[in-house]
């Protein structure tokens, strides 16, 4: 695998927090208690205490998800620290992020142990969350690299509840392998799938069986924050966070306000009547009303503000690894874990890479594309390799007659500006026109010739399906699942072995 590396600000959406906090730390060092990418800060940050009962407590706890996990008998040991990520419970992988998050702990976590400080990778699986739209689809690719949305079949009654209770039915199995067909590793990929996602799992147990099926090797913990035991151990930081709720809350509009004074956004919007908590009531997840009496506290589910704080109560975590967004819930959060925790992990950015195969590079060579080129719109994309195909002659002379029209302005400009000056502004928006007209006739002899060769258009299709699907970020859109058609089971692994705890950039990787 041959990397390189490119800079998130080179990235769209970047937001100004997140590029503050991984290359201009001293700007945020104040929202966040330790810099990123720096292992040294994240041995400072596991000298806390962890109470031994809870370790106990939570040992038992992760026990029925993690059988015979070496990681466990680790865990249970007094001193040692979590490196934790997470995400929602998603239909096949969900985002291939997903996958870059777990490797991103479990490198830290091994460094750790290299170091001396004993440390285990654990893996939150958000099955509480209840925004279904977000988690009943995925996206694979084609044998052309082109993107195909696969979903859940659509059913009622479950807006509300938490996805990963939701149970599974018909699966879109038979559209994922014809979606996948011609791919090399296909159907060791569809049946890596079938082994998880089946009738009788929910999304959560299947998402979880996945990440213990394709982490196994790294000995991966996995926690379920519907799991009973773990309910248990939460309710008593939930029945405090519900009892401080206006502390809490006023000093999180303190907080937002001041985010956005410094020309950040704050990730949550926050107000008056902000909850931070919602109720587990018949299967369902609503808003806590801020008055309601809750008797049973293993019945609060918490908001995505003190969801990290309420994690880092049961889990001995040092560092966590995470996306741009979830970092900058972190500023937010922060004053949160002041009050509650008295102590935060290190905001660690997650490994993040786009993936493309040796025929993607030498089309990338021959129309000269970089990177960042192929990060763009489909067809601003197809006019830029429409400019390689001009033959080099008609290039040249396009190019020196924009240069004598451009040197006929000026003088003709020169000229006017003594004769009446107020002819001047007139004819620089005269050659505005002309130079846009010139321009237009470049790119029209571009598009002609690119409309001449089909075999160039395919290409500029291809690299962009791969590359910037639906014009998002390999990354964010495609499940893990085609990833593995098209570059076999041992994708992991490589991708492992070039995770780089010191770097934060994202790495565009040929395998």
């Amino acid at each position: 695998m041959q990397c390189t590396c490119v800079r998130h600000t080179d990235l769209p959406k970047t937001s100004k927090l997140f590029a503050d906090l991984i290359y201009s730390f001293d700007r945020v060092k104040d929202l966040y208690p330790w810099a990123p990418n720096d292992l040294e800060q994240i041995v400072k940050a596991s000298s806390f205490e962890y109470p031994d009962a809870r370790r106990a407590q939570l040992i038992e706890a992760l026990r029925p998800l993690n059988p015979e996990n070496p990681s466990l008998e680790t865990l249970a040991k007094p001193g040692t620290v979590a490196v934790v990520t997470g995400q929602q419970a998603g239909l096949f992988s969900g985002p291939a992020y997903s996958i870059y998050k777990a490797l991103t702990a479990i490198r830290i976590a091994s460094d750790l142990q290299a170091g001396g400080v004993r440390a285990v990778p654990v893996f939150w699986v958000a099955t509480e969350d209840h925004d279904l739209a977000e988690v009943d689809h995925t996206w694979v690719f084609d044998a052309q690299y082109q993107p195909v949305r696969l979903s859940l079949p659509a059913s009622k009654g479950n807006g509300t509840r938490p996805v990963g209770t939701i149970s599974l039915g018909d699966m879109p199995i038979a559209q994922l392998r014809n979606a996948l067909e011609g791919l090399p590793f296909a159907e060791e990929a569809v049946a890596l799938v079938e082994r998880c996602w089946k009738s009788g799992e929910t999304l959560g147990s299947a998402f979880a069986a996945f990440i213990r099926a394709i982490f196994r090797p790294w000995n991966l913990l996995v926690i379920d924050p519907l799991s009973p035991a773990i309910r248990v151990m939460a309710a008593p930081f939930m029945r405090e966070a519900l009892e401080r709720m206006p502390e809490l809350i006023e000093a999180l509009i303190a907080r937002s306000k001041e985010l956005e004074a410094r020309g950040y956004h704050a990730q949550v919007l926050v107000d008056a009547k902000t909850s931070l908590v919602f109720l587990l009531e018949n299967g369902h997840r609503r808003k806590l009303n801020r008055n309601e009496a809750v008797v049973d506290a293993e019945s609060l589910s918490p908001n995505a503000l003190l969801r990290p704080v309420l994690q880092d109560y049961l889990l001995p975590t040092a560092a966590y690894a995470g996306g741009p967004a979830e970092l900058a819930y972190f500023a937010q959060s922060q004053v949160l874990y002041q009050k509650l925790l008295g102590r935060q992990p290190v905001a660690f950015p997650r490994a993040g890479f786009t993936l493309i195969d040796e025929r993607a590079a030498k089309r990338m060579a021959k129309y000269k594309l970089t990177p960042t080129d192929l990060i763009q719109r489909c067809q601003l994309l197809q006019d830029q390799v429409a400019q390689q195909l001009v033959p080099p002659a008609l290039h040249h002379q396009l190019a020196d007659t924009r240069s004598e029209i451009s040197r006929s302005l000026d003088a003709l400009s020169a000229q006017l500006k003594g004769f009446d000056p107020s002819l001047v502004a007139a004819t620089e928006s005269s050659r505005r026109k002309i130079e846009y007209q010139i321009g237009k006739i470049g790119r029209k002899t571009a598009a002609q010739i690119l409309a001449k060769d089909e075999q160039a258009r395919r290409d500029a299709t291809s690299l962009h399906g791969l590359v910037f699907p639906e014009n998002h970020l390999q990354e964010r859109l495609y499940s893990f699942i085609p990833l593995i058609a098209k570059f076999g089971p041992g994708l992991t692994q490589q991708i492992y072995e070039n995770v780089r705890v010191e770097c934060p950039d994202h790495q565009f990787a040929v395998v």
